[in-house]
């Protein structure tokens, strides 16, 4: 059961990404919760998104380093976003989600967030003027919708290869 939903959600998305980009997936961006902010990450750049599968812990790794899990018999560390940011350990609550990387990315490293949030355009943002720089060198700009919300922009590829985010030791 589990599978068919995520099998339908996936070509939802799809659908929706073709009505909503004019058939690009250059103009559509997954909005994401990770503790209290909210991102957001081109489709061409995310991966698959699941439910939180069962997560085996990982003796003598760091505390945002949550576990491995086996998603269709391929191992995945999964990392918690919030928490590697230094934020609260984000809560396995039913809108948890499991954000896996993009095929490009070459890695198993699976990103533990809040919840997903669904498609934006990029019409809807603006870049946050007055948001002090970011000095995350995985959040590649700042915008604010049109509540005035602060969204960051999530640049994957320089997460996957940050130093500190693959130095998983205790």
């Amino acid at each position: 059961m589990a599978k068919l939903s995520l099998r339908e959600f996936q070509e939802e998305l799809a659908r929706k990404l073709s009505d909503t980009a004019g058939g690009t997936s250059t103009r559509a961006l997954l909005g994401l919760q990770s503790g209290g902010e909210l991102w957001l990450i081109d489709l061409a750049e995310s991966g698959e998104i699941l439910p939180v599968p069962t997560l085996t812990p990982v003796p003598l790794a760091t505390g945002w380093l949550r576990g491995v899990a086996n998603v269709r018999g391929v191992l995945y560390a999964v990392s918690d976003l919030a928490a590697f940011q230094g934020g609260n350990p984000t809560v396995l609550t039913g809108d948890a989600r499991l954000l896996l990387p993009h095929a490009k990315f070459g890695c198993n490293s699976a990103l533990l967030v809040s919840r997903v949030l669904g498609l934006r355009a990029r019409e809807d943002f603006e870049p946050a003027e007055n948001a002090a720089p970011d000095p995350r060198p995985w959040v590649a700009g700042q915008f604010t919708d049109t509540q005035g919300r602060l969204w960051r922009r999530f640049d994957p590829r320089r997460l996957y290869t940050d130093e500190r985010f693959l130095d998983v030791a205790a």
